[in-house]
Formats: C-alpha cells, sequence, structure tokens
C-alpha cells in the first residue's frame, strides 16, 4: 500500500459569479466549497519537520477565493472546481490528485447540499 497525505479546506464559503440562469447571472451567488489534496507525503514527519515538507493549506483556500478571476461568469460550478484544480496543480507538482465539493448555498431550501464534487487526477 502506498502513503499518501490529504490536505483539506472543508466548508469554506466565498461568492462567486456562477450559474444560468436569468435571476444567477450578474449577480455573485453564495457557495461552500471543500477541497481536499492529495500528496506522496515525506517518509515521516518529525516534530520539527518544516513547512516545505508539506504543503500551505492557505494555498488551497486561495485557490478557492483570490485566484478565481474578478468579474469572470462561471456558468457552471464544475468550471469553478476546474479553475481550482489548474490553480493547484500549477502550483506545486507535489499535489497527485484533488477533489473539489462545491455547494450552491442560494439554492438550498431545507438544509440540503445541491452541488457537484469533482476529482481530478495529475496528468
Amino acid at each position: 500500500m502506498t502513503d499518501s497525505l490529504i490536505l483539506e479546506v472543508a466548508n469554506l464559503e466565498t461568492d462567486v459569479l456562477t450559474g444560468i440562469y436569468s435571476e444567477e447571472t450578474g449577480r455573485p451567488q453564495p457557495l461552500r466549497i471543500t477541497i481536499q489534496a492529495r500528496l506522496k507525503p515525506a517518509d515521516r514527519f518529525e516534530p520539527d519537520t518544516p513547512l516545505d515538507a508539506s504543503k500551505n493549506y492557505m494555498d488551497l483556500k486561495f485557490a478557492a477565493t483570490e485566484a478565481l478571476p474578478q468579474g469572470v461568469h462561471f456558468k457552471l460550478i464544475e468550471a469553478v472546481a476546474d479553475h481550482i484544480c489548474d490553480t493547484l496543480f500549477v502550483q506545486d507538482a507535489r499535489v497527485q490528485a484533488l477533489t473539489v465539493k462545491i455547494v450552491k448555498l442560494a439554492i438550498s431550501e431545507n438544509g440540503e447540499e445541491i452541488g457537484m464534487t469533482l476529482t481530478r487526477e495529475r496528468r
């Protein structure tokens, strides 16, 4: 069995221009985003292991917030997830796979989670 390290930022809420319906276009929608990044871990993590032996969790948060282009309307939340994956794959060659879950908060009526999950392997 091969070791792997999963870094995660869960339930990050951010506003993104997305949607296909007229009531969705032109204004940001609240999304809840969870990102899991799979990396090959160091052989061992000692108490004094430096950060560069892993990945900064804030990079995951940045990919889902500030790295999304301002003023760009994503018709599908799948495109938002793809952009997040592209950003993280370019940032760090150690990222082997990503899973991005996006929930559209504006269309939830009874607390259900309506959205999608995209998993991408490095190609």
